[in-house]
């Protein structure tokens, strides 16, 4: 096994997690086996219970797993599928390691951060790296480990010290370290002397850099670069510049033409590693296809423009995913994405808290947007702005997409303003509210908060008699999809009759045929609530049907991408599958 440790210096936020998922394209471009692991030293077991305002979006793996969403990066980058324990938090190696003294497993020594937790975290690692992340079933060649934070954060030095005692432990060529450093532009002048610091830092923390990323406003110079090279004793190819670029999805081009690969290649001698041709073949493919989409993007002219109506617009990384998706799907409909973040309490007439300004500003947004999307979210402020967009997007058939709250308030809406329902309402806004339209999944434990809702990857089954519909179209032949789910209420099924005799439609249901999953208006452009979130499984080159759809409705070519896209396979997004008979037919060389 071979690790790539992407660690940061100077500030936090500089894209450690757009270079680490750069790195394993890059490597899988050579028929590489790559995997991720995201080390976060904060306290939490893990994310599901952080303020999406605070820490971005909650991101949701196969196996329920509520996770960082750089995790998110990872997948969409590597065509992967990730599980829970590759997302590694100080909360849970430390209640791994005091479980294990509580069961005596220490034979009644003294406890310590050093031996114990750093072993643990070192062992922790070794065992996840392992695990296959694709339908090759191939254990990854190499692992790609980002660091959350500074190094020289208080809270970093445990895993700091296990990391420099595992490059030891890997040995020799199967070690490689990448620190990410910030270089401000003050001026005209590029400055070092934050990144020559935070590499002594690195350094005396018993790590040695083996490539220096900068961060940069403007592409390096040539003379900062020899700069940095000279005064941190590293060679001229060991540091490379990650300037601002039009699209994240460059990077990897970008690092790729300085000769980022080459010398990746050259630390960690990935010529010794044996390759299978399939996926030699498969990574040349995936490269001239990120190319094509990437590179394509500065040549397009058509905007469409998406009226993202939630609430935590204030931070955009609280809906990191669904930007993502919908930039996916911009890319395979050749059109650019114009997404105007609104705060769904301005759209609420008379509130306290919204100017009369912001009130027009964004129901001009919406009203001249070409789709409207709601998304995901948790509590009662700006639902009632959230059911207003719904209703716009309703009446005057512009193309709507909801995701989970955003799919349960169209209902509530529809409910209301169609079948008459005044006093319709969800349980998570009024428990005793004399029509629920929404109610609270049974199985669901009320008294806890982490890890209690409905997670992961759960099925949906079309319905008879759905062929007309819009999304099912999108999916061929098939009769059943796979999606990501993170909720503790749903659509009351008690009420479901009334609403299908009143036009709104449940084409998509659970195995059981009890839970709603899917809604959708026949006579519309394209008017669907999904209680799953499909952004999380939506890659670059295999976007999310739900979104591309939406996405191709506000464009107007809606047809020509069902006709496309129909009979592409949901997984062909995890490579290539490699028959266990196949084993011994490793190529030597990419």
């Amino acid at each position: 096994m071979k690790y790539i440790l992407v660690s940061g210096g100077v500030i936090s936020g500089v894209g450690k997690g757009i270079i680490a998922s750069s790195c394993g394209l890059l490597l899988k471009t050579l028929g590489l086996t790559v995997s991720s692991i995201k080390v976060d030293p904060y306290l939490n077991i893990d994310a599901g219970l952080m303020s999406p305002i605070e820490h971005g979006e909650v991101y949701v793996l196969d196996d329920g797993g509520e996770v960082d969403l750089d995790l998110g990066n990872y997948e969409r980058y590597l065509n992967i599928t990730l599980s829970r324990d590759q997302n590694v938090t100080t909360g849970k190696i430390y209640q791994h390691v005091i479980e294990r003294e509580r069961r005596g497993d220490y034979l009644g020594k003294t406890v310590q951060i050093v031996p114990h937790l750093t072993d643990a975290i070192q062992d922790w690692i070794e065992r996840v790296a392992r695990i296959p992340v694709d339908n090759s079933g191939r254990e990854p060649d190499v692992c790609i480990v980002e660091l959350g934070g500074t190094v020289g954060d208080i809270e970093s030095a445990p895993f700091i010290e296990a990391m420099s005692q595992l490059q030891r432990r890997a040995g020799q060529h199967n070690f490689l370290q990448i620190h990410v450093s910030y270089t401000p532009l003050i001026g005209s002048e590029q400055k070092t002397k934050p990144t020559q610091r935070a590499i002594s830092d690195v350094r005396s923390a018993g790590l040695r850099p083996d490539l220096i990323a900068c961060r940069c406003e403007t592409p390096l110079a040539e003379s900062t670069i020899q700069k940095i090279a000279n005064s941190c004793q590293v060679e001229r190819d060991q540091v490379v510049g990650v300037h601002n670029v039009s699209t994240t999805y460059m990077v990897p081009i970008l690092l790729e033409s300085q000769g980022f690969l080459n010398t990746l290649s050259r630390i960690l001698e990935v010529h010794t590693i044996p390759k299978h041709p399939k996926l030699v073949d498969y990574g040349k493919a995936i490269w001239q296809d990120w190319q094509g989409l990437a590179t394509s993007q500065d040549q397009i002219l058509g905007t469409v423009t998406i009226a993202l109506v939630g609430k935590y617009t204030s931070l955009h990384d609280s809906y990191l995913s669904v930007s993502k998706a919908l930039e996916h799907a911009a890319m395979h409909c050749k059109k650019k994405l114009d997404l105007l973040w609104i705060d769904a309490s301005n759209l609420e007439e008379g509130t306290q808290e919204t100017a009369p300004a912001e009130y027009y500003k964004a129901w001009h947004a919406v009203s001249t947007a070409n789709g409207i999307l709601v998304p995901g979210g948790f509590g009662t402020r700006g639902t009632e702005g959230m059911m207003k967009a719904a209703r716009w997007a309703r009446m005057n058939n512009i193309p709507y997409l909801g995701v989970c709250l955003g799919m349960q308030l169209a209902v509530v809406e529809y409910a209301q303003n169609v079948c008459g329902m005044e006093k319709a309402s969800s349980a998570e806004f009024d428990e005793t509210c004399e029509q629920p339209i929404v109610v609270y999944m049974p199985e669901v434990d009320k008294t806890k908060m982490g890890a209690t809702m409905r997670l992961g990857k759960r099925r949906t089954v079309f319905q008879p008699g759905t062929e007309w519909s819009r999304i099912r179209k999108l999916y061929g032949e098939k009769k059943d999809i796979w999606e990501r789910h993170r909720h503790r209420y749903e659509v009351n099924p008690e009420m479901v009759e009334t609403l299908e005799n009143a036009g709104l439609h449940f084409v998509g249901k659970d195995e059981t045929a009890q839970r709603m999953e899917i809604v959708e208006l026949k006579d519309h452009k394209w008017y669907v609530g999904v209680q799953f979130h499909p952004e999380y499984l939506s890659r670059v080159l295999a976007p999310s049907k739900t979104f591309l759809g939406f996405f191709a409705a506000a464009a107007g070519c809606l047809e020509g991408i069902t006709a496309v896209f129909k009979d592409r396979h949901d997984l062909s997004h995890q490579g290539v599958e490699i028959a266990p008979a196949d084993a011994t037919a490793e190529s030597e060389s990419a």
